[in-house]
């Protein structure tokens, strides 16, 4: 029976593997070595898990199982059955086994320190598997019988390609938007172009990438000199300024380490005289072995924005250091060079007057070439613009995107364009104008790989032995040392090898060599996938012609995708630009027009910044949603993948849909990121997508007005219902809390339009916000969280619980403001600053920090005030007289907290006991090289050992904390 005269339910609205999602989600990015081939070719911020895509798209269009569905393919086994429907589906995403099991498995192994000698996965990530012909018939068939025709899905804010990617592996009519020109090229290059051409691409790319290569190398060798049977693979600098009061150069070096391995250690040794006489420049000598430690290799020249002079010993004021950076008088220095020997191992020494000639040498060449590149756009002349994500650059004297490389770096990646444009003609004349462009758009885009690997942004990771990139994370952050490649024989090499491997195995993934086309109902071919470059409020799509519209948008404030993207697009004008000049029109990426809350746009209206910057975000996001709700069938499905830890933009992401014309049918929550990170303490990010599964709301709608209190219990229902069901399912933490989000909403939206119950300030009733409603679910989630923590019965006074449930939820010592603001007011009705005063936490720059018991110290002995009081005779909160315990313990010993405890009879005090367990419960239990993380989870443990009995406490876990450079003037 064909179920297109009604609105068909579809698989998502009943069921979505969530588990299965997140254990595979994690896989999927376990390895950066293993990562999908998506993911290689060029960046882009924040993309979503394969495994996880491909289950929304299909879940969103795929019917509901039923017995119409079954009796409609008798043949086809995986229809007959509820439960082999919805194994069907978990084996078209990849997933090949029972994962469930083979994670539980794992955790069993960790949870007895044992290591497994086997690996419980019996299957390869699930991005590895094509979706077999048979399956994809047969999920075409069920497809057209449920949508009367192959129905296409579409992603308006598409940015790195998961979506459309999967869909299009998936065979399905693909169309995939951003406002971006550079995201536009990556939709392009990773989705359009593998799913058009195939492996077709492959031999071409391989000859003119060579071509191309080896053109490079050639114009650069003279550049970078090496010892006969040496190769160079990495240069090491540092930045340096003048020393205020000799006037000589001082490199800025945070340690003098190379190589830390235990027997391996390499380091620097400063030099800044030799037989008594200065030198006129600092020189460096390599030290290896046990001299390694005799230079003081901990020790630099830097700390935490703070110089020292090596010539007179005292200090550098970072305001100095600083203005010399804003002034243009930071200097760069090379002082190790690394070789890479036969067998593979790295080798470092210092540079020679070789290298430092070929760099003198470098920069007399850029001169000559600089002003023929500028002009036909090879070269960036544009100026870096303030915002949120530059400002730290800018701070330190960077002006133009030039400023961001050293010379030899620029001529570099300006060798790459001009011999990229120089090809052009070359490639079009061999290949035909359409297949040539094709071939070419993939090699333009090693450009990207490229400057994101060689710059001054880029690092040396002295515990890894590897590069750190320019976006090692998601903004410009600036080191006091950086790291260069080898420019003539390895970046563009690198590159190349990157560019050939990914689109081969981007084209493989489709499963064929030829090119994917779907038949059009008049018969005639055409490409499965159509990337536009536009306003997402303004789409080039039909009026009802998508069934399932699918998108990951902006995330609020999370990243500032046009700001980092400016790093990119500067250079690509220049060589994607010469292939789709439509995509790169401006001078600079679209801000005006980004869906972000970024307060650096309205900087100038002040305090007001960041309320205009969430209006803005609100107002942009709607008229998405409203297009989306333009293009979108009748009967077809919006999902929305977000992730946000903010109340705020939860808010705001809630009334755009809601203003939209949607109703929230369902919403899952999959943990999606890495999984080494989930648990790393004083972390309070989510670690949840959520699915939000949309449908146009009928707007004809009935007379009758529906306030917040008329639909108050609903949501504490629905609220409670879903912290509680995904609990079960191992969603914890700040994921819990987002967990309940979506059923809140969905509730807000299956009755809009709904009024406050307060009205405003003229009387007049007003629209709900739907803050006011998640406030709601928030109490609901603490009541959960209390109960698991401290049991039903057990009284918990308002400051203990918000100490209580800002470790449970969080599972950090800091977390926003925001954050603990809607938290206290979910406790109890008290607010922060009441929380400040009592010495529970503090405030600073758009985050409160839980203090340690000895930060809570009173001083005053008559002091009557909350906090940590050891000589007091009572205590009218019970964190307080916890935290007593615990300073006493920690500061005179573990007797002397058990006399404290004696005297107040804190030992046989069922109160004082349950919160005890309940913060033995919601404190991270982490250790790194054997010492605890969080202090207070070490005393508690030995308190309980030794006192408490009755306690359980969980197993603890060990941690192996890699150090990571820090940013220019930060925290170490």
């Amino acid at each position: 029976m064909d179920m297109t005269s009604t609105k068909p339910r579809v698989l998502i609205e009943d069921w979505l593997p969530v588990a299965e999602l997140g254990i595979e989600s994690r896989r999927e990015r376990a390895a950066s070595s293993a990562l999908p081939p998506l993911s290689y070719l060029h960046i882009w911020w924040a993309r979503r898990p394969l495994v996880a895509s491909a289950a929304v798209v299909l879940g969103g269009l795929m019917p509901s199982w039923s017995d119409s569905l079954a009796a409609a393919f008798p043949n086809s086994a995986q229809v007959q059955s509820e439960l082999g429907y919805r194994q069907w589906l978990l084996h078209l995403v990849g997933i090949r086994g029972d994962v469930l099991a083979a994670q539980a498995e794992k955790e069993a192994a960790a949870l007895v320190g044992t290591r497994l000698k086997h690996n419980p996965f019996t299957y390869k990530q699930a991005y590895r598997y094509n979706p077999e012909d048979a399956d994809l018939s047969l999920l075409h068939a069920v497809l057209t019988w449920t949508w009367g025709e192959l129905p296409s899905v579409a992603d308006p804010t598409a940015g790195g390609g998961s979506i459309p990617f999967t869909a299009a592996r998936l065979g399905l009519p693909t169309l995939a938007n951003d406002l971006n020109g550079v995201a536009a090229s990556v939709l392009h290059a990773s989705v359009a172009l593998p799913a058009k051409y195939g492996g077709d691409l492959n031999a071409p790319l391989k000859k003119w990438g060579e071509v191309l290569v080896t053109r490079v190398t050639q114009a650069l060798e003279e550049f970078f000199p090496a010892r006969p049977g040496e190769k160079i693979t990495r240069y090491i600098w540092a930045n340096a300024v003048s020393c205020p009061r000799t006037g000589r150069l001082v490199p800025l070096l945070r340690d003098k380490w190379l190589r830390k391995v235990k027997g391996q250690e390499v380091a620097v040794r400063l030099v800044i005289e030799r037989n008594g006489i200065p030198l006129a420049e600092p020189e460096f000598e390599v030290v290896t072995g046990q001299s390694a430690h005799s230079v003081d290799a901990e020790s630099g020249t830097v700390a935490r924005g703070t110089g020292v002079s090596p010539y007179d010993n005292l200090v550098i004021d970072s305001k100095y250091i600083k203005s010399e950076a804003q002034s243009g008088r930071m200097r760069q220095v090379l002082y190790a060079v690394v070789v890479s020997n036969p067998n593979g191992d790295t080798e470092f020494r210092a540079p020679d007057e070789s290298d430092l000639a070929a760099l003198r040498a470098a920069s007399a060449q850029l001169s000559e070439v600089r002003g023929e590149w500028e002009a036909r756009g090879i070269l960036p002349t544009e100026e870096i613009p303030t915002g949120t994500k530059t400002r730290e650059p800018k701070n330190f004297g960077f002006v133009s995107w030039t400023d961001m490389f050293t010379h030899r770096q620029l001529l570099v990646h300006g060798t790459f364009g001009a011999e990229f444009r120089n090809m052009i003609a070359e490639v079009r004349e061999d290949l035909g104008r359409e297949r040539g462009d094709a071939v070419l758009f993939e090699l333009a885009a090693m450009q990207g790989k490229a400057l994101n690997w060689n710059s001054r942004l880029s690092s040396w990771n002295v515990n890894y032995q590897r590069m750190r990139s320019v976006f090692d994370s998601h903004n410009f952050a600036m080191k006091w040392t950086f790291a260069e490649m080898e420019g003539a024989h390895d970046i563009y090499g690198w590159a190349l090898g990157q560019a050939l491997k990914s689109y081969r195995d981007l084209s493989a993934m489709f499963g064929q060599e030829d090119a994917l086309t779907l038949t059009a109902a008049d018969g005639t071919a055409r490409t499965a996938v159509q990337v536009t470059q536009g306003n997402a409020a303004d789409v080039p799509w039909a009026d009802g012609s998508i069934a399932h519209v699918c998108m990951d948008p902006p995330y609020y404030d999370n990243v500032m995708y046009a700001e980092l993207a400016d790093y990119f697009y500067v250079w690509e004008k220049g060589t994607l630009g010469e292939l789709v000049p439509e995509y790169f029109r401006d001078e600079l990426t679209d801000k005006e027009n980004e869906a972000v809350a970024n307060p650096s746009r309205f900087e100038a209206m002040g305090r007001r910044k960041k309320e205009l910057a969430d209006l803005d975000y609100e107002t942009k996001m709607t008229a998405i949603f409203a297009e989306a709700r333009r293009a979108l069938r009748d009967d077809g499905v919006l999902s929305v993948m977000f992730t946000h830890k903010r109340a705020e933009a939860w808010d705001t992401l809630g009334m755009g849909l809601l203003q939209a014309g949607f109703t929230i049918e369902t919403s899952w929550p999959v943990n999606t990121e890495f999984e080494n990170s989930l648990h790393q303490a004083n972390m309070n990010s989510a670690a949840s997508t959520i699915m939000l599964v949309c449908r146009k709301r009928d707007t004809s709608g009935g007379s009758a007005r529906v306030y917040l209190d008329d639909i108050e219990q609903d949501i504490r229902d629905a609220a409670r219902a879903a912290a509680r069901r995904f609990q079960h399912d191992g969603i914890d933490g700040v994921d819990l809390l987002l967990s309940t989000y979506g059923p809140t909403l969905s509730v807000i939206s299956q009755n809009w339009p709904v009024y406050s119950s307060i009205p405003d300030s003229d009387g007049k009733d007003q629209l709900l916000r739907p803050e006011d409603a998640l406030d709601l679910a928030r109490e609901e989630v603490v009541r959960l969280r209390r109960a698991r923590l401290v049991g039903k019965a057990a009284h918990v006074d308002d400051m203990t619980d918000f100490v209580l449930m800002s470790w449970d939820i969080f599972g950090a010592r800091e977390f926003p403001y925001d954050t603990a603001r809607l938290l206290a007011l979910a406790v109890g009705g008290i607010d922060v600053e009441h929380l400040e005063r009592a010495k529970i936490v503090k405030k600073s720059a758009g985050s409160v920090t839980l203090l340690q018991p000895i930060e809570r110290l009173r001083r005053d002995t008559d002091s009557e005030l909350p906090g940590v009081r050891p000589e007091a005779g009572s205590f009218e909160f019970t964190i307080d007289a916890v935290d007593t315990s615990l300073y006493i313990a920690d500061v005179d010993g573990m007797p002397a907290a058990k006399r404290f405890l004696d005297r107040h009879g804190f030992t046989a005090d069922s109160g004082f006991i349950s919160t005890v367990q309940g913060l033995v419960n919601a404190i991270p239990r982490t250790r790194a090289k054997g010492a605890w993380i969080i202090p207070e989870a070490g005393l508690l443990d030995t308190l309980c050992t030794l006192y408490f009995p009755t306690v359980t406490l969980p197993e603890a876990e060990d941690l192996a904390a890699p150090a990571v450079q820090g940013s220019l003037f930060g925290d170490d």
